[in-house]
């Protein structure tokens, strides 16, 4: 089941959530009196994780869509409602990315405020549509942090001074990582610099190091790449002299196998894109997924050099 289909199984399981969303919103109203913690939801696991390093402390934060999960074929659970129900906080990414959010919200009679943390930024285009993936790109990153530390300020104004000390930190953070992803790749020529991967999520990332990403499909992994697309990939492979292949934590390894196979090139590891790894993985916060992207880019690039 998807749950942007509109079959009448879906339409019957969303008004079976309304009713048992409704009356888990009011018993979170209750609590909440007693209760004033800071309660944050975020559609996905990166934006928990951003989010999670500004708010306050005893702020409680969760990801709808968790590590190693793909939020493009996510499915809605009345866990899930009960938990925007009861949330003061929502926190999306936008550009078409969580296309379940908006439905997800309005049953589940979610009153809080809701945040789209992409809010300003210019997005690329991906074939006819937009490129949601604009987290791959630090200096996005900022954007994401000034617009999730504004709105935290704005709802429990008495821990703005923390608030903004956090948000400092992570900005020094962001602006070290961006300086060190830099450094790795200067000495790889630029015309070297072609990589395949799953799904077509590293257009950003490409934009701002200077890397040339292809992928057998596009950039919403519900969808399955068309034998030809696959074989128009394998002649770019052959004719632009691809360096790299790379699976992503949230696509099967099957696929990019086989093209690696006929394409003449080696898989060059493990790349996350819209998704942490679970805790105890490489990529188990926003900066170190970043980090351990570039890494391995950076390394797989030097030695097809």
């Amino acid at each position: 089941m998807r749950v942007t289909a509109g079959t009448d199984v879906q339409r019957r399981r969303w008004l079976q959530w309304a009713g048992v969303c409704s009356l888990g919103g009011a018993a979170a109203a209750a609590s909440s009196a007693s209760v004033p913690v800071p309660r944050i939801v975020a559609s996905f696991s990166i934006l928990a994780d951003i989010t999670q390093a500004l708010a306050p402390a005893g702020a409680e934060v969760s990801a709808l869509v968790g590590p190693n999960a793909d939020a493009h074929v996510f499915e809605p659970t009345p866990s899930a409602a009960r938990r925007l129900a009861a949330a003061d906080l929502v926190v999306t990414n936008g550009l078409g990315f969580e296309g379940w959010i908006e439905r997800l919200i309005r049953i589940s009679g979610f009153r809080g405020t809701t945040l789209v943390a992409s809010r300003g930024l210019r997005p690329r285009m991906a074939g006819r549509g937009l490129d949601p993936h604009a987290w791959q790109d630090l200096a996005n990153a900022r954007l994401y942090v000034a617009n999730i530390s504004a709105v935290l300020q704005q709802l429990w104004p008495q821990q703005a001074p923390e608030i903004e000390q956090r948000r400092l930190a992570y900005l020094a953070q962001i602006d070290a990582l961006d300086r060190q992803v830099r450094l790795w790749l200067q000495p790889i020529p630029r015309e070297r610099r072609r990589v395949i991967t799953s799904h077509d999520a590293f257009g950003y990332f490409g934009d701002a190091y200077g890397i040339d990403f292809f992928a057998p499909q596009g950039w919403n992994t519900d969808s399955e790449p068309s034998a030809a697309a696959v074989a128009r990939l394998i002649r770019q492979i052959r004719d632009q002299g691809v360096r790299a292949l790379f699976v992503e934590n949230i696509s099967s390894r099957q696929l990019v196998a086989m093209i690696a196979k006929e394409g003449g090139v080696q898989l060059g590891g493990s790349l996350y894109s819209d998704a942490l790894s679970g805790a105890q993985g490489p990529a188990s916060t926003y900066l170190k997924m970043f980090e351990h992207n570039a890494r391995a880019l950076a390394e797989a690039l030097a030695r097809a050099a």
